[in-house]
């Protein structure tokens, strides 16, 4: 796999490290952010699908820049980890369409999931494969995934390279744009 790799202070850690994965197929870039990987540790691991909405313009629709918030201060705070940042826009959807289902949510109340389907596409096309490709080139064997969606944590538990996985929850307290958005993707996540 190919990347460049530099020294990122930013403004949870001065001390970040920013590495880009591209030509890999499917994906044009993969970011991962990190700080101090030890192999031999449990490695905190964010896995994150872009969303300029709420990453770049801190929509209050969606929940994405603050799990994304948390993950950095936790990953800053103890020293150790790292978030991968891939470009899956929309539960992998594109910026289009998730505009497109967006505006069906507001005009005919349906949620995330049913207004996917009414555009004729996939609930949730992301894919997660690419995590243990990276995880592998880092020799990263043990990690603790910063997530609230068990379609994350099944998917890098099937890796041959993880030998060690548990799970920290995100809570992410609803706002009244958010709250629909957020009880729909809990009920969607139970019924996984």
């Amino acid at each position: 796999m190919r990347f460049e790799d530099i020294s990122f202070p930013c403004e949870y850690n001065e001390n970040f490290r920013l590495r880009i994965y591209y030509d890999i197929p499917k994906l044009e870039y993969v970011v991962v952010l990190y700080l101090n990987i030890n192999p031999n540790n449990i490695i905190p691991v964010r896995v994150h699908s872009a969303c300029l909405t709420g990453d770049i313009f801190h929509s209050l629709k969606c929940d994405c820049s603050q799990q994304l918030r948390k993950s950095l201060e936790y990953i800053a705070h103890i020293k150790m980890g790292m978030v991968l940042y891939l470009p899956q826009e929309g539960r992998g959807i594109g910026l289009v369409n998730k505009i497109k289902a967006y505006r069906l949510q507001q005009n005919s109340g349906l949620d995330t999931f049913e207004a996917n389907i009414q555009l004729g596409l996939a609930v949730d096309n992301r894919d997660y494969s690419i995590c243990a490709k990276i995880l592998n080139h880092f020799k990263v064997r043990k990690i603790e995934l910063i997530t609230n969606n068990p379609d994350k944590l099944r998917t890098l538990t099937k890796s041959p390279y993880i030998s060690y996985i548990k799970r920290k929850r995100l809570h992410i307290e609803p706002n009244k744009h958010s709250i629909k958005y957020m009880k729909d993707k809990t009920l969607f996540f139970a019924k996984l």
